[in-house]
C-alpha cells in the first residue's frame, strides 16, 4: 500500500494531461484571433504614420523648390537630387532611404493630386497591393 501511494504522486495521469492540452487549445483558439487582429491594425497605423512623414518631407521639398516632385520624379526626389534642381536642399528623409509600406510594397505617389488640395496624392494599396478592399487590404491614403 505504501508503494502505491508513492507511485501515484510521481507524475500526471493521461487524463490530467489531456485536460491541460484541451484548456491550452481553447485559450489559443480564443486569444489567437484577437492578437492577429491587433497586429493587422498595427500595420495600417504604421502606414498612416509613414505617409505623414512623407507628407512633411514633401512639404519641405516644396518650400525649397517651389513645387512638389512631379509624378515622374516620384518620391525618389526626396533622397536624390533631380536633374536641373538647383535649389534642392535634401535629402528630406532622415535615413536617406525610401521606406516601403508595412507589407513590403512601394508607396504610390501622384502629382498633381486628384484627391487632395495639397497638390499630391500619396497612398499604400494595403496588404493585397490592389485598389480597394477592407480590413488589412484597404488602401491607406493621404487625402482623408
Amino acid at each position: 500500500m505504501k508503494n502505491e501511494i508513492v507511485r501515484r504522486s510521481r507524475g500526471f495521469t493521461l487524463i490530467e494531461l489531456l485536460v491541460v492540452l484541451v484548456i491550452l487549445g481553447l485559450l489559443a483558439g480564443l486569444v489567437g484571433p484577437q492578437v492577429m487582429k491587433y497586429l493587422g491594425g498595427a500595420n495600417t497605423k504604421t502606414a498612416k504614420l509613414q505617409i505623414e512623414d512623407f507628407s512633411t518631407a514633401l512639404d519641405a521639398f516644396r518650400l525649397d523648390m517651389g513645387r512638389y516632385p512631379t509624378s515622374s520624379e516620384g518620391l525618389e526626389a526626396l533622397v536624390v537630387q533631380p536633374s536641373g534642381a538647383t535649389r534642392w536642399n535634401g535629402p528630406y528623409l532622415r535615413k536617406n532611404v525610401l521606406p516601403k509600406d508595412p507589407w513590403g510594397n512601394d508607396y504610390q505617389y501622384r502629382s498633381p493630386g486628384q484627391h487632395s488640395g495639397s497638390g499630391f496624392d500619396l497612398y499604400s494599396l494595403g496588404a493585397d497591393n490592389a485598389e480597394g478592399g477592407d480590413g488589412e487590404n484597404q488602401d491607406v491614403v493621404s487625402w482623408l
